[in-house]
Protein backbone atom coordinates (compact mmCIF):
# COMPACT_ATOMS: atom_id res chain seq x y z
CA UNK A 1 0.00 0.00 0.00
CA UNK A 2 1.44 3.74 -0.86
CA UNK A 3 2.20 6.02 1.90
CA UNK A 4 -0.34 8.83 1.92
CA UNK A 5 0.83 12.15 0.57
CA UNK A 6 2.14 14.54 3.27
CA UNK A 7 -0.91 17.26 4.37
CA UNK A 8 0.91 20.18 3.08
CA UNK A 9 1.01 18.47 -0.76
CA UNK A 10 -2.64 17.25 -0.25
CA UNK A 11 -3.53 20.79 0.55
CA UNK A 12 -1.36 22.00 -2.54
CA UNK A 13 -2.79 19.46 -4.66
CA UNK A 14 -6.40 20.78 -3.48
CA UNK A 15 -5.56 24.32 -4.46
CA UNK A 16 -4.01 23.38 -7.52
CA UNK A 17 -7.56 22.38 -8.62
CA UNK A 18 -9.62 25.48 -7.31
CA UNK A 19 -6.76 27.75 -9.52
CA UNK A 20 -7.39 25.61 -12.44
CA UNK A 21 -10.92 25.41 -12.06
CA UNK A 22 -11.41 29.46 -11.87
CA UNK A 23 -12.14 30.08 -8.93
CA UNK A 24 -9.36 32.14 -8.07
CA UNK A 25 -8.82 33.55 -11.27
CA UNK A 26 -5.18 34.17 -13.35
CA UNK A 27 -4.15 38.12 -11.90
CA UNK A 28 -6.14 37.86 -8.72
CA UNK A 29 -5.03 37.60 -5.32
CA UNK A 30 -6.03 34.55 -2.96
CA UNK A 31 -8.16 35.16 0.17
CA UNK A 32 -5.56 35.44 3.38
CA UNK A 33 -3.79 32.88 5.01
CA UNK A 34 -6.43 32.97 8.06
CA UNK A 35 -8.97 32.40 5.70
CA UNK A 36 -7.76 29.73 3.80
CA UNK A 37 -6.79 27.55 7.23
CA UNK A 38 -10.41 28.40 7.92
CA UNK A 39 -11.65 27.07 4.42
CA UNK A 40 -9.52 24.22 4.50
CA UNK A 41 -9.38 23.01 8.04
CA UNK A 42 -5.64 23.47 7.64
CA UNK A 43 -2.81 25.03 10.20
CA UNK A 44 -0.39 27.75 9.43
CA UNK A 45 1.94 25.58 8.78
CA UNK A 46 1.02 23.85 6.60
CA UNK A 47 -0.86 26.00 4.42
CA UNK A 48 2.17 27.85 4.06
CA UNK A 49 4.46 24.78 2.56
CA UNK A 50 1.57 23.99 0.26
CA UNK A 51 1.79 27.67 -0.79
CA UNK A 52 5.29 27.28 -1.51
CA UNK A 53 4.58 23.89 -3.77
CA UNK A 54 2.20 25.89 -5.62
CA UNK A 55 5.37 28.49 -6.28
CA UNK A 56 7.56 25.79 -7.28
CA UNK A 57 4.93 25.02 -9.82
CA UNK A 58 4.63 28.19 -10.97
CA UNK A 59 0.91 28.72 -10.14
CA UNK A 60 1.22 31.74 -7.62
CA UNK A 61 3.78 34.48 -6.86
CA UNK A 62 4.34 35.48 -3.43
CA UNK A 63 6.38 38.36 -1.88
CA UNK A 64 6.68 39.36 1.30
CA UNK A 65 3.80 42.00 2.54
CA UNK A 66 1.84 41.51 0.07
CA UNK A 67 -1.02 39.11 -1.15
CA UNK A 68 -0.16 36.14 -2.85
CA UNK A 69 -1.54 36.25 -6.63
CA UNK A 70 -2.20 33.78 -9.42
CA UNK A 71 -0.06 33.83 -12.27
CA UNK A 72 -1.03 30.86 -14.31
CA UNK A 73 -3.49 27.88 -14.15
CA UNK A 74 -1.09 25.55 -15.34
CA UNK A 75 2.31 24.50 -13.83
CA UNK A 76 5.30 25.62 -15.26
CA UNK A 77 7.20 23.35 -18.07
CA UNK A 78 10.83 23.08 -16.54
CA UNK A 79 13.79 21.53 -18.89
CA UNK A 80 15.48 19.41 -17.32
CA UNK A 81 19.14 18.64 -17.82
CA UNK A 82 20.88 15.64 -16.00
CA UNK A 83 24.91 15.26 -15.94
CA UNK A 84 26.70 12.01 -15.76
CA UNK A 85 29.98 13.39 -16.26
CA UNK A 86 31.80 16.60 -16.14
CA UNK A 87 31.95 16.99 -19.76
CA UNK A 88 28.61 17.34 -19.98
CA UNK A 89 28.37 20.14 -18.00
CA UNK A 90 29.75 21.90 -21.11
CA UNK A 91 26.77 20.54 -23.37
CA UNK A 92 23.36 20.62 -24.06
CA UNK A 93 20.75 17.88 -25.32
CA UNK A 94 20.51 17.54 -29.11
CA UNK A 95 16.96 17.79 -28.50
CA UNK A 96 17.43 21.53 -27.98
CA UNK A 97 19.02 23.79 -30.62
CA UNK A 98 20.20 27.30 -30.44
CA UNK A 99 18.45 29.96 -33.42
CA UNK A 100 21.16 32.69 -33.87
CA UNK A 101 20.03 36.84 -33.40
CA UNK A 102 23.30 38.29 -33.21
CA UNK A 103 26.46 37.74 -35.18
CA UNK A 104 29.38 40.18 -35.47
CA UNK A 105 33.04 40.85 -34.92
CA UNK A 106 33.31 42.92 -32.00
CA UNK A 107 36.53 44.89 -30.19
CA UNK A 108 36.33 44.70 -26.08
CA UNK A 109 35.69 47.74 -24.61
CA UNK A 110 36.31 47.84 -20.46
CA UNK A 111 32.75 46.43 -19.43
CA UNK A 112 33.37 43.77 -21.60
CA UNK A 113 37.39 42.98 -21.43
CA UNK A 114 35.92 42.59 -17.63
CA UNK A 115 33.75 40.24 -18.46
CA UNK A 116 35.15 38.18 -20.64
CA UNK A 117 38.71 38.28 -19.39
CA UNK A 118 40.14 39.54 -23.03
CA UNK A 119 42.23 42.40 -23.67
CA UNK A 120 40.85 45.81 -24.13
CA UNK A 121 40.70 46.35 -27.97
CA UNK A 122 41.08 42.55 -28.63
CA UNK A 123 39.20 41.37 -31.48
CA UNK A 124 36.33 38.77 -31.00
CA UNK A 125 32.97 37.19 -32.74
CA UNK A 126 29.69 37.43 -30.58
CA UNK A 127 26.92 35.03 -31.08
CA UNK A 128 23.46 35.89 -29.18
CA UNK A 129 20.71 33.55 -30.08
CA UNK A 130 17.59 31.63 -28.01
CA UNK A 131 18.08 28.14 -26.73
CA UNK A 132 14.50 26.41 -27.69
CA UNK A 133 13.38 22.57 -27.06
CA UNK A 134 12.95 21.06 -30.37
CA UNK A 135 9.44 19.36 -29.85
CA UNK A 136 7.92 22.14 -27.89
CA UNK A 137 10.16 25.03 -29.19
CA UNK A 138 9.82 26.02 -25.28
CA UNK A 139 12.20 29.27 -24.77
CA UNK A 140 15.35 27.74 -22.20
CA UNK A 141 17.32 30.08 -22.33
CA UNK A 142 19.58 33.16 -23.71
CA UNK A 143 23.47 32.72 -24.74
CA UNK A 144 25.88 35.09 -25.61
CA UNK A 145 28.81 33.50 -26.84
CA UNK A 146 32.63 35.11 -27.61
CA UNK A 147 35.08 33.25 -29.24
CA UNK A 148 38.23 34.07 -31.13
CA UNK A 149 37.55 35.77 -34.71
CA UNK A 150 39.35 33.01 -36.43
CA UNK A 151 36.45 30.99 -35.52
CA UNK A 152 33.71 33.07 -36.75
CA UNK A 153 32.91 30.56 -40.07
CA UNK A 154 31.89 27.90 -38.24
CA UNK A 155 28.11 29.35 -37.89
CA UNK A 156 27.45 28.46 -41.53
CA UNK A 157 28.00 25.44 -40.76
CA UNK A 158 24.88 23.30 -41.32
CA UNK A 159 24.94 21.70 -37.94
CA UNK A 160 26.01 25.19 -35.78
CA UNK A 161 22.30 25.44 -34.40
CA UNK A 162 22.24 21.82 -32.37
CA UNK A 163 25.96 21.26 -32.00
CA UNK A 164 27.95 22.96 -29.26
CA UNK A 165 30.46 25.72 -30.72
CA UNK A 166 32.90 24.42 -28.63
CA UNK A 167 32.47 20.97 -30.19
CA UNK A 168 32.58 22.48 -33.80
CA UNK A 169 36.28 24.20 -32.76
CA UNK A 170 37.69 21.39 -32.01
CA UNK A 171 36.17 19.17 -35.14
CA UNK A 172 36.56 21.87 -37.32
CA UNK A 173 39.68 23.78 -36.24
CA UNK A 174 41.56 20.87 -34.05
CA UNK A 175 41.54 23.22 -31.21
CA UNK A 176 40.90 20.80 -27.88
CA UNK A 177 39.77 22.24 -24.76
CA UNK A 178 42.38 21.56 -21.76
CA UNK A 179 40.82 22.94 -18.90
CA UNK A 180 37.18 24.57 -18.45
CA UNK A 181 35.97 26.58 -15.67
CA UNK A 182 31.51 27.10 -14.56
CA UNK A 183 30.48 29.50 -13.00
CA UNK A 184 26.78 29.78 -11.43
CA UNK A 185 24.72 32.38 -10.02
CA UNK A 186 21.42 34.64 -9.73
CA UNK A 187 20.86 38.05 -11.34
CA UNK A 188 17.34 39.81 -11.95
CA UNK A 189 16.89 40.44 -15.66
CA UNK A 190 17.53 43.29 -17.20
CA UNK A 191 14.65 45.27 -19.33
CA UNK A 192 16.43 43.62 -22.71
CA UNK A 193 16.93 40.12 -21.49
CA UNK A 194 13.87 40.28 -20.12
CA UNK A 195 12.67 40.86 -23.88
CA UNK A 196 14.79 38.51 -25.21
CA UNK A 197 13.23 35.43 -22.79
CA UNK A 198 9.40 36.93 -22.86
CA UNK A 199 10.20 37.73 -18.78
CA UNK A 200 9.20 40.82 -16.91
CA UNK A 201 12.04 43.09 -16.30
CA UNK A 202 14.03 42.20 -12.60
CA UNK A 203 12.52 38.74 -13.16
CA UNK A 204 15.03 35.84 -11.39
CA UNK A 205 17.33 33.96 -14.06
CA UNK A 206 20.15 31.55 -13.54
CA UNK A 207 23.31 32.63 -15.14
CA UNK A 208 25.66 29.45 -16.48
CA UNK A 209 28.73 31.14 -17.60
CA UNK A 210 31.51 28.90 -19.38
CA UNK A 211 35.08 29.21 -20.05
CA UNK A 212 37.27 27.10 -22.52
CA UNK A 213 40.67 26.84 -22.74
CA UNK A 214 43.24 25.20 -25.05
CA UNK A 215 46.51 23.38 -23.97
CA UNK A 216 48.43 27.17 -24.28
CA UNK A 217 46.02 27.92 -21.54
CA UNK A 218 44.66 30.37 -23.61
CA UNK A 219 40.82 31.05 -23.49
CA UNK A 220 39.67 30.78 -26.72
CA UNK A 221 35.62 30.50 -26.16
CA UNK A 222 33.42 32.14 -23.53
CA UNK A 223 29.76 31.28 -22.78
CA UNK A 224 27.25 33.41 -20.71
CA UNK A 225 23.98 31.43 -20.45
CA UNK A 226 20.67 32.78 -19.01
CA UNK A 227 17.89 30.41 -17.86
CA UNK A 228 14.30 32.07 -16.59
CA UNK A 229 13.36 31.25 -13.21
CA UNK A 230 11.11 27.77 -13.02
CA UNK A 231 11.82 26.76 -16.20
CA UNK A 232 15.54 25.24 -15.61
CA UNK A 233 17.13 22.37 -13.65
CA UNK A 234 20.30 22.25 -13.22
CA UNK A 235 20.39 18.54 -12.10
CA UNK A 236 24.19 16.49 -11.68
CA UNK A 237 24.47 13.13 -10.82
CA UNK A 238 28.23 11.76 -10.32
CA UNK A 239 28.72 8.36 -9.01
CA UNK A 240 32.59 7.63 -8.60
CA UNK A 241 33.96 3.66 -9.53
CA UNK A 242 34.21 1.42 -6.74
CA UNK A 243 37.75 0.27 -5.90
CA UNK A 244 36.29 -2.87 -4.36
Amino acid sequence: MKDSLPLYKTLANVLAEHIRDGEWAVGSHLPSEAALCEKFKASRHTLRHALQVLEADGLVLRRQGAPTQVISRQKVRRFTQSFNSPIDILSYPRNTYRENIVEEFIELDKPLSEMIGGAVGSSWYHIGGIRKQQDSEQIIAWTDIYILPQFASLTSDPEHSQVMVFEQIEKKYGTRIDRAEVDVYAISASASLAKKLQLKARDPCLVIVRRYFDDQDKLFEITFTYHPENKYTYQMDFKSGSGN
